[in-house]
C-alpha cells in the first residue's frame, strides 16, 4: 500500500519517542531515570476519581454531544469568567479528547494552503507538525536565553505577513517554563491589535502551575480588543494530574468553534463521557491540592536549576511555571563522551547521556532551538538528585579529543 503523502509533512513526537525508548530500556532491566515525559507524578485527586465512579454507577456511559455535554460547557464558561475575566456562552466552547485535539481541530478547521502560523521557538514539539498536517506553513521565530526564551515584540512584528493566519502562544511554556508577565504580554498584544488578519491561539495548559510571584495572564484577558480573534485553549491534564483522562477545551469565536465541532463529529466524536463528569468535579471542586503540588514543584525546580547551573558547560534559567527546565549546553558542543561519542549536537548529547549514564532527556532540536535539552522535574527529589549526579558525571567525563 502506498501511504499518505501527508505523512511526509510531519514526524512522530520526539518526546513520546524518548519516553518509549527509556521505558524499553527499563523493561530490559537497565538502570534508567526518565526525565522525558511531560506528566505530573501526582495522583488524580480523590474527589475527581469519585465523580468518575459515580458517573459509571449512575449509568452515564452513553454518547454526548460531539464536543462536550452542556453541563460541562457551562462549567467551563464559569471557569473562564471566574479565573480569567473572559465571558463565553456555551456555543463558544469546544471540549476535545485532550488539549492536543483542541489545537489540531482548530488548525484543521481554519488553515488553507499558503497560510502561515507564527510559532516562537523553543516550542512544544507538536505545534509545527500540526500546522503542516493541516496544510499550513510554520513560521518559527527564535527567542534567546538572554530574554529567558520569551518572544520580543519587534520579533513578532517582523514575522507577521499578509499570509499570517495564527500566532500560537504558550505561557507558562513547554519546554522552558518561561511565563509572560501581564506587561510582557501587553507588549505582544499591542503588536497583534495592529495586525487584524492574525488570530491568536493561546495554549494555557500550564495556567495553574505558576510559581513564586508570577501571576498568570492570557491574551484576550490582557487585551479585550483581541477577544473576537482569540482561541483560549486549556485542559485538565497537567494541573489536575489527569493526563490519561484526555480532556481539553477552548473558548473562542462561534464560527471557529462550530467548525471545530464539525471536524470532531466526523473524527473522534465526543470525549469520554466519564472523563467529562470527572472534569466537572475538577473545575468546581476543591483546589487546595494545587498549592500543595506546586510547593513540591517549586522545591524540585530549585533543586534542579541549582544543580544544573553548578555543572561546567551548562546554563539554566529559572522557570516561572510548568515543570520543565531547558538548560543550554553550547560550551559542550564538539566534545567527546567517556564512551567515545562525539557531541556534535544536542541529540548526540541526549543519546550519549541515556546510553552511558542512564538519564532520559529530550534534545533541544525537537523544540526548535539548540543546543539545549529539556528535562521534566515532575518526579521525586531522589530521582532528580540521582539524575543530576549522573548528568554532572557525564559532563565531567567529556573531553576535547
Amino acid at each position: 500500500m502506498k501511504l499518505s503523502d501527508a505523512l511526509s509533512r510531519f514526524k512522530p513526537s520526539p518526546t513520546i519517542a524518548m519516553s518509549a525508548l527509556a521505558a524499553q530500556m527499563q523493561q530490559e532491566n537497565r538502570d534508567v531515570i526518565s526525565l522525558s515525559a511531560g506528566e505530573p507524578d501526582f495522583d488524580t485527586p480523590d474527589h475527581i476519581k469519585a465523580a468518575a465512579i459515580s458517573a459509571i454507577t449512575a449509568g452515564h456511559t452513553k454518547y454526548t454531544a460531539p464536543d462536550g455535554m452542556p453541563a460541562l460547557k457551562q462549567v467551563i464558561c464559569d471557569k473562564f469568567a471566574r479565573e480569567n475575566g473572559l465571558r463565553y456562552e456555551p456555543n463558544q466552547i469546544s471540549v476535545g479528547t485532550g488539549g492536543k485535539q483542541i489545537l489540531f481541530n482548530a488548525l484543521l478547521a481554519t488553515i488553507n494552503p499558503g497560510d502561515e502560523v507564527i510559532i516562537p521557538a523553543p516550542y512544544w514539539v507538536s505545534y509545527p507538525d500540526m500546522v503542516q498536517l493541516a496544510g499550513g506553513t510554520p513560521v518559527i521565530v527564535p527567542t534567546s536565553p538572554e530574554d529567558n526564551y520569551k518572544l520580543q515584540p519587534d520579533a513578532l512584528r517582523a514575522a507577521i505577513t499578509p499570509k499570517t493566519k495564527w500566532f500560537i502562544f504558550n505561557s507558562p511554556s513547554n519546554p522552558t517554563g518561561a511565563g509572560y508577565t501581564w506587561d510582557e504580554l501587553k507588549r505582544l498584544t499591542d503588536v497583534l491589535v495592529d495586525a487584524p488578519n492574525v488570530y491568536v491561539m493561546s495554549d494555557d495548559m500550564y495556567e495553574h502551575l505558576s510559581y513564586d510571584d508570577f501571576e498568570f495572564a492570557t491574551p484576550a484577558q490582557v487585551e479585550p480588543k483581541l477577544y473576537d480573534r482569540t482561541l483560549t485553549c486549556n485542559g485538565v491534564s497537567k494541573a489536575y494530574a489527569m493526563t490519561g483522562w484526555r480532556i481539553g477545551y477552548a473558548g473562542g469565536p462561534v464560527e471557529i468553534i462550530t467548525a471545530m465541532r464539525q471536524i470532531q463529529s466526523q473524527s473522534t466524536s465526543n470525549p469520554c463521557t466519564i472523563s467529562q463528569h470527572a472534569t466537572i468535579a475538577a473545575l468546581t471542586g476543591p483546589t487546595d491540592f494545587l498549592a500543595e503540588n506546586n510547593a513540591s514543584f517549586v522545591r524540585r525546580r530549585n533543586l534542579v536549576v541549582s544543580r544544573l547551573n553548578a555543572i561546567d558547560g551548562i546554563s539554566c534559567p529559572m522557570p516561572e511555571g510548568a515543570f520543565y527546565a531547558y538548560p543550554s549546553i553550547a560550551p559542550l558542543m564538539g566534545k567527546t563522551s567517556a564512551g567515545g561519542r562525539k557531541i556534535t549536537n544536542d541529540q548526540d548529547f541526549c543519546m550519549a547521556l541515556l546510553e552511558e549514564n542512564g538519564v532520559a532527556a529530550v534534545f533541544g532540536a525537537a523544540f526548535g532551538l539548540s543546543p539545549n535539552f529539556r528535562i521534566s522535574y515532575a518526579t521525586s527529589d531522589e530521582n532528580l538528585n540521582q539524575a543530576c549526579d549522573r548528568i554532572s558525571a557525564f559532563c565531567a567525563g567529556l573531553t576535547d579529543s
